[in-house]
This record gives structure tokens, sequence and C-alpha cells, in this order.
């Protein structure tokens, strides 16, 4: 089942690749990123018995631009119709940042579509930026300095790179640069995470947290993941010196929470690694 394939949805064509046979996994990338940011984690997964999905977003790798709105909601509602296409029964979903939101939206607008949530790195409220990071937004819905500032602000989300990390960010850079895609940063940089926070309480399914504890996206990545763990009853991991991506950066240690939480549920609990 491996190679690109595509989904028609209505505003554009969704890309994602299909490998494996056994139990379902969506995986959705960060925003702003490619679905091969799961290249590590994916084949473990495989390995383990699994079948995996991995997703580009709207206006990303080789999803279609030109969208009529892009961000966390309307990335739930792909995943909600990718699902049922895939017509596999429940699925687990893994979804990284923006991922996270539209993962915890997808459980709550269509809970028979889904029986568990890896959130890694999560968003699943609206964070509360500093005044440089306020500057930084405004400025990468700037179209002539999105893409340059964008990609010098990239590595800082995986401060332990993977070995082919240049490999993987000049596709992305590459990925920017295909016509009608100038104008993409600035429309994620523009979405809300509050529609996900409004439906925390309507999620039903067993949930893990993943979070790096030098993830940069948050002031105390710490506690944003244990307050995540308590509005959703779920398992905090913690992976110490991670970043944003800690799937990409240290992919053995994720596939073997991911194994775990999948295989031998447990009660709600905060562990590191």
């Amino acid at each position: 089942m491996g190679g690109t394939r595509y989904l028609e949805l209505p505003g554009g064509r969704l890309a994602y690749d299909d490998e494996g046979d056994g139990p379902l996994i969506v995986c959705l990338p960060s925003m702003l990123d490619l679905r091969s940011q799961y290249r590590h984690l994916r084949p473990l997964l495989l390995a383990a018995g699994y079948r995996v999905v991995t997703v580009d977003q709207r206006g990303m790798g080789d999803s279609d631009a030109g969208w009529p709105e892009y961000g966390s909601t309307p990335l739930g509602r792909d995943l909600v119709a990718l699902l049922r296409h895939l017509d596999a029964g429940p699925a687990l979903v893994h979804g990284c940042s923006n991922g996270a939101a539209a993962g915890v939206w997808a459980a709550a607008e269509a809970p028979e579509l889904i029986d568990g949530l890896v959130l890694s790195g999560p968003f699943v409220r609206d964070g509360k930026a500093g005044l440089a990071q306020r500057l930084t937004t405004a400025l990468l819905r700037v179209p002539g300095l999105a893409r340059p500032l964008y990609m010098s602000y990239y590595p800082k989300w995986e401060p332990n790179p993977p070995a082919d990390f240049a490999e993987h960010r000049a596709a992305l850079d590459a990925s920017f640069r295909r016509p009608g895609r100038s104008a993409v940063i600035g429309a994620y940089m523009s979405m809300s995470h509050a529609e996900a926070e409004a439906r925390l309480d309507r999620v039903a399914v067993p949930v893990l947290v993943i979070m790096g504890t030098a993830d940069i996206d948050w002031p105390d990545p710490v506690a944003e993941a244990e307050w995540i763990g308590r509005r959703l009853g779920g398992e905090v991991v913690l992976i110490d010196g991670a970043g944003h991506h800690p799937h990409a950066e240290f992919p053995e240690r994720v596939a073997e929470a991911i194994i775990r939480f999948r295989e031998r549920p447990t009660s709600p609990s905060s562990r590191r690694s």
C-alpha cells in the first residue's frame, strides 16, 4: 500500500501515505511541516505490527495549496473525512502541535472513528505569547519575510536533530517554494485552537500526552502537558531535552510509549524518559 495517495475534498486534494496491515494509526505532523516528519517513527510502528497513515496538512508537501481556510479545525474536518475514506474501523490518532488540536476536535465530533489520541508537543488551546513571539508571528504574516524567517526559526523546534535533519529542512523549504504556497505560512499564523479547547470535555477516548521538556512553544511545557493530562484524564510522558517534535528527535522513546499505551492501557500518570 506504499506510495503517495490522494483524497479529493471540497477545496483541494489531501496527500497521505498508507503502509502496513495491522491496527490503524493516523499521524498528523505539526503545523507547516511535512508528513516525512514521521520518517523515523513510522518504521518502528510498522515493525510493531501497525498500519500507519501519515498526512500532509493543507498547503504542505504533496497536498494542494489554495484552500479557502487553514488551521486546526479545518484539519480536524480533513481527519474525519480521511478516517471515513479509509473505512478501517476506529483509529489511534497521533497529532503533533496543531495536529493534536485537530485530533481533539475529531474525537469530539466523530467519536466512532477514533479510539485513542496521542498528543505530541500539543496545542489544544491558544497559548499566551510574549512580546517577542507576537512580533515574530506578525512578521511571519509578511509574504516576503515569512519563508526565510520561518526556515531560520525551524531548527529551534528540534534541539536534538536527527542525522538527516538538513535534508528534511531542505525538502520543507522546497515545499514552500512551490507555486501557490507564498501565503500558506501567514494563513497558519492566524489560526486559533479555541474550538479544540471548547471540546476537551467531550473527548472520551484514552489519551497519551508526549511533551519535550525543551519545547520552546510553551513557557513551561511540563505544566502545559500536566494541564492537558488532567483535562483529558490522560497519561503524560515527558521526554527530557526534547523539543516540539519529540517523535523526530527520539523516535524509539516515542514508539515505545505509543506501543505500551496502545497495548497495555494504564491509569493516568506522569513519567519521564
